[in-house]
């Protein structure tokens, strides 16, 4: 028996791996290899990178690999050659991973891709350890309408809302006064605004907690990711977004905390290391044994809490303004976000200049009528794409860096 955890006397738990490749998918694949006894791997999906999914294949003892990509099944095929692992390639492969048998399918894969099979794994009763932002903050309300239908459990892997999870402790959601996530800041917490619009790509990348993949760490660096976190917490525990708040948080101890009506407050609290809910949420509800470092708060000696500046990180306050104008304006948001960074990360635009494009996006969809509440995945997959394109056609001509006009 492995020193990961202890023998339940239950079968081995059979896990599906959406996102293999990416930095969520590798804290999982640590995890599991520690402790073959208790789990098994069903199937293991990726985007494109083929040689890496295959060695994790191999090493997790996948049943079935699939990547997105179709152009990388012949590289798949190959570095699997020999063994009993099926291979797929194609968005309907991927959607295969999903729906193989398994007790709990991790969903890490990065941006919209990863909605389609996720859904598919909740539709057909699958439980899931849910990574993927996009998953509710494009499709939020129908895709919790199908967990609700479906009955099954959806686990939140991101720190801030598995702590909130586990703080919450069952508790009647009618009883929240106050939910709080903690955001450290990011690389520009004590920057100048006129700085932080100048800043260059390894500055932005530069992340002084996390180790994580560029998107989402671009992300964090115009605290875009905070409100995306009170957006899926306001569709994961069905708090309305007047009681969602961001408090910047430097240590990154505290990843989120509970404010009830009779004045308690609870509150998660770990070293900051993405094993921590993810190991929660491969044996829940029972509790493994992991090899993430201790909290000891001697040593840290103090915790300090700052309200957020949406001055100087105007992203926060659109994907606060897009929650509270509800219907489909968080898709828009979520799609102008995506390529706008993607955009930052080519060095076609300035780090200013994400902020802008989601603005005249979200600006460009009010008045175009296309912000509707999507009423399945696919309609907000549709609304995602439009924005998607129109996005590619206005970064590929100019690079926006103007002041922020878009208000809710």
């Amino acid at each position: 028996m492995s020193d990961f955890s202890k023998n339940t006397g239950r079968p081995p738990r059979r896990i599906v791996l959406l996102g293999a490749t990416g930095s969520v998918g590798r804290s999982t694949v640590d995890l599991l290899e520690r402790d073959p006894e208790n789990f098994s791997v069903t199937a293991v999906a990726a985007g494109r990178d083929a040689l890496a999914l295959a060695d994790i294949a191999r090493r997790t003892k996948a049943e079935y690999a699939a990547v997105r990509d179709e152009s990388a099944y012949g590289a798949l095929k190959e570095a699997l050659a020999g063994t009993n692992i099926q291979v797929g390639a194609g968005r309907e492969a991927v959607i295969e991973a999903a729906l193989r048998e398994a007790d709990l399918v991790v969903s890490a894969i990065v941006g919209a891709a990863g909605v389609e099979p996720t859904h598919a794994a909740l539709a057909a009763g699958r439980d899931v350890a849910l990574a993927n932002k996009e998953c509710l903050v494009c499709a939020g309300v129908p895709f919790m309408r199908t967990a609700k239908e479906t009955g099954v459990l959806l686990l939140p892997v991101d720190s801030e809302h598995n702590a909130i999870f586990q703080a919450l402790g069952g508790e009647d959601p009618s009883l929240i006064e106050r939910m709080f996530v903690t955001a450290s800041g990011g690389p520009f917490r004590t920057w100048s605004k006129e700085r932080i619009a100048q800043a260059t790509l390894e500055e932005a990348l530069n992340h002084p907690n996390w180790s994580m993949g560029p998107k989402i760490t671009i992300d964090s660096a115009g605290m875009m990711n905070k409100g995306l976190e009170l957006i899926e917490a306001h569709h994961l525990f069905g708090v309305p977004a007047h009681k969602l708040e961001v408090v910047v948080h430097p240590q990154s101890i505290i990843h989120g905390m509970v404010a009830f009506t009779d004045g308690s407050v609870t509150a998660g609290l770990a070293a900051p290391d993405m094993r921590v809910p993810i190991a929660h949420c491969l044996g829940y509800p029972e509790r493994l044994t992991t090899p993430t470092p201790r909290l000891d708060l001697t040593k840290i000696g103090s915790l300090t809490f700052e309200p957020p500046d949406f001055n100087r990180f105007p992203a926060l306050r659109l994907a606060l303004d897009a929650l509270a104008q509800g219907g489909g304006l968080t898709t828009v948001l979520n799609a102008a976000n995506e390529i706008a960074v993607e955009a930052f990360l080519a060095r076609r635009i300035a780090f200013s200049g994400i902020a802008h494009h989601v603005s005249q996006a979200c600006e460009d969809a009010l008045r175009e009528g296309y912000a509707k509440e999507p009423a399945t995945i696919f309609e907000a997959l549709d609304v995602d794409q439009l924005v998607r394109d129109r996005s590619r056609k206005s970064l590929a001509t100019s690079a926006p860096l103007h002041e922020l006009s878009y208000q809710s």
